[in-house]
């Protein structure tokens, strides 16, 4: 671009010259925000059509995991004539292989814990407006946090088990409402975790991990 010599343009053309470097400016704005946009639209594409096909594998491998464990553990009672499919956890181990399954008792709550959740914000309202810090007082804004539920729209289990640690900050009412989320309290089933391992050169075994957090 050849260099412009201002002090021989009129006011007129210099007012036109800024016009058009501000125009110029805008549209270059205008491609770059194009451009970042469309950039950005094909890399959220291709990110999610690849973690909905990695979440759709996953699914899929844990229910073939559930029901083949679930058929070998029959495999195995019947091979050892024992009462082996009341067993819940076990390991089994083959040349370099390891795959151990852990199973744990699933911990919910029935309707009463709701009823005692209505009672309990409630009560945390009232000590709010008591509170000289109000909705700041940290013993109010803990409570409220572990009330929050999950993404099923369910009450966290072991949150719930803290508020009975904060019966000593509150009155009898409060201890009334934890007692009613206790008999609340029930079993709701068995959840299982599989622990893949394989043993390396040096007969160490090392845990496989699919999952980022462990990557």
């Amino acid at each position: 671009m050849s260099k412009i010599d201002l002090q021989g343009l009129s006011p007129e053309e210099r007012r036109q010259l800024l016009e058009q470097l501000q125009r110029e400016e805008k549209q270059n704005r205008q491609d770059r925000r194009e451009a970042y946009e469309a950039l950005r639209g094909e890399f959220m594409h291709d990110v999610f059509v690849k973690v909905e096909q990695v979440t759709s594998d996953v699914t899929g491998f844990k229910e073939w995991i559930d029901g083949e464990s679930e058929s070998f553990k029959k495999v195995m009672a019947e091979y050892g004539q024992t009462r082996f499919e009341d067993q819940g956890s076990y390991t089994i181990v083959d040349g370099d292989l390891k795959l151990e399954i852990r199973s744990n008792k699933v911990k919910t709550f029935d309707e009463r814990a709701d009823m005692a959740a209505e009672r309990l914000i409630d009560y945390l309202k009232e000590y709010m407006k008591q509170s000289e810090k109000g909705a700041d007082d940290p013993i109010y804004q803990l409570a409220m946090t572990l009330l929050e539920r999950n993404k099923q729209g369910k009450l966290d289990y072991k949150s719930i088990s803290k508020l009975y640690e904060l019966e000593n900050k509150f009155d009898a009412e409060y201890a009334e409402i934890m007692t009613l989320f206790k008999e609340s309290n029930v079993v709701q089933g068995t959840a299982l975790n599989y622990y893949f391992s394989k043993r390396d050169k040096d007969g160490v075994w090392r845990r496989l991990e699919p999952s980022f957090c462990r990557l």
